[in-house]
């Protein structure tokens, strides 16, 4: 790809999100300045300096809510996902905004007044925003075609290529080629492609192939090994005239452990509360149904491989098990109850787990706690499944905002790792963000094929668990 076509990618983004902004802020003060117009006798507020002070902090909450969850990522993400990323950005922004616009009055009695102010807002600006962002998002497409990849893969068959092929408006593989090919014949092709796209192959000639693109000004995806996602959580150690990275590998410090457990019990707490009454005619319309048990039991592993039973609204048939053996729930699952899939597909199933969290056995985000049989079928398999206990398993997790109820094993466990080595506040609260945003996405909360149902109970075919030969 040519660089002022990447220039213009670039430019063009920048462009949508300053209008965006630009848009959203308007619609702000406007509404702001009536405000305090009507309700500030002294006209302080309405001054020049307090009036852009205002605007700023509007605009600041604005950018970092936006570019948090992605509200900004025209062309990159798709466009359901751009939409309800604005969609929660907006009416975060708009929420903490009602705090700040007490503050500044000096009025804790506008809450109610703001609430509804604030609320207004946000449906104004989440219809205007939305049908901005549309047509940018086309004029994108159409302006910048997908790039043309060239795919160098190994021995183990994925589905990768799949994956790619479901945004023919980013991708388009238009070779594949065995990593044995010659290095020097990879190099005389690359011109031919904007991109490479490098596929679970052998390390030594990853880093070979990798070289070459930086050689030629190429772009690169791969998919990465355990090993480069614990080394990109490295620091450089400059003591020496050799340059060395070093890795911790200690965990969580204890401030850290601190404060995230702080946030969990404040934040399941006040989620308890407020959810209370949408918990409560869940537990009617369950035993309503079919007079069964409301909550179900079940033990899950969690920090240090501890077991614990998971707290969670029942969604299926009484005795969905009852032969004892573990099945995961299908694409097309006749066991699930009719308001189990509703409230499978909105996540309410899970909400008694803010107990689990209060008790201590789980936190708010983490890797998703597995069943016992589970994580000892997946650990026979993947040796190194064992890592996604070195922290407090979650009710939400990185595996579960950018994977789906299905992901395999090893890739949920690559999701997870990259959450364990680089973990921080802001990325907990940037996943609890993301989560808002699953429930509006039905592939991620898509069923177990039977193929995978099959490798999870423990008939795996050969090729499934060769798949982790290069992990």
């Amino acid at each position: 790809m040519k660089k002022k076509t990447i220039e213009g990618k670039y430019l063009y983004r920048y462009a949508c999100d300053t209008f965006i902004t630009v848009v959203d802020a308007c619609f702000f003060m406007q509404i702001w300045y009536n405000f305090v117009k009507i309700n500030n006798n002294t006209g302080s507020l309405t001054g020049m300096g307090n009036l852009l002070m205002s605007l700023g902090i509007y605009v600041g909450l604005t950018i970092i809510a936006f570019k948090g969850v992605g509200g900004y990522k025209i062309g990159v993400n798709r466009k359901t996902n751009i939409l309800a990323s604005q969609i929660v950005a907006i009416v975060s922004v708009n929420f903490v905004e009602i705090f700040f616009s007490m503050a500044i009055t000096g009025q804790f009695r506008y809450f109610p007044e703001l609430l509804m102010i604030y609320a207004m807002l946000s449906g104004i600006q989440c219809i205007v925003i939305c049908l901005i962002s549309v047509p940018m998002i086309d004029a994108y497409r159409k302006k910048f075609p997908p790039l043309k990849l060239l795919e160098i893969s190994g021995d183990n068959e994925n589905d990768l290529w799949l994956k790619m092929a479901g945004r023919p408006d980013k991708y388009c593989i238009e070779k594949n080629i065995h990593y044995d090919t010659n290095l020097t014949e990879i190099k005389g092709i690359l011109p031919l492609y904007d991109a490479v796209l490098i596929n679970d192959i052998p390390s030594k000639k990853k880093n070979d192939i990798i070289k070459a693109c930086f050689e030629t000004g190429k772009r690169v995806y791969f998919t990465p090994k355990l090993s480069d996602i614990i080394v990109k959580s490295s620091d450089a150690l400059n003591l020496f005239d050799t340059p060395l990275y070093f890795c911790r590998n200690i965990g969580m410090p204890l401030w850290k452990r601190f404060i995230k457990r702080t946030m969990d019990l404040v934040l399941s707490l006040f989620a308890l509360i407020v959810l209370s009454p949408v918990m409560a005619v869940v537990a009617i319309l369950i035993h309503l149904e079919d007079g069964g048990p409301i909550f179900f039991r079940q033990e899950r592993c969690t920090l240090n491989g501890e077991k614990f039973m998971i707290l969670k609204f029942r969604s299926m048939i009484v005795d969905a098990e009852k032969d004892g053996r573990p099945r995961p729930a299908g694409e097309e699952d006749d066991r699930i109850t009719k308001i189990g899939h509703f409230i499978r597909a909105t996540r309410i199933d899970e909400l008694p787990q803010l107990v689990n969290i209060i008790k201590g056995e789980m936190s708010i985000v983490g890797p998703r706690p597995e069943r016992v049989e589970h994580v000892e079928k997946y650990c026979a398999d993947i040796p190194e499944f064992i890592f996604r206990q070195k922290v407090k398993g979650g009710l939400t997790g990185y595996a579960q905002v950018y994977g789906k109820y299905n992901t395999s094993a090893l890739d949920k466990l690559k999701l997870d790792m990259i959450y364990i080595v680089n973990y921080s506040i802001l990325m907990d609260i940037q996943i609890i963000f993301e989560t808002v945003k699953v429930i509006f996405s039905k592939e991620s909360t898509e069923g177990f094929s039977s193929k995978q149902q099959d490798a999870i109970r423990g008939a795996a075919p050969d090729n499934d668990v060769q798949q982790v030969e290069h992990i």
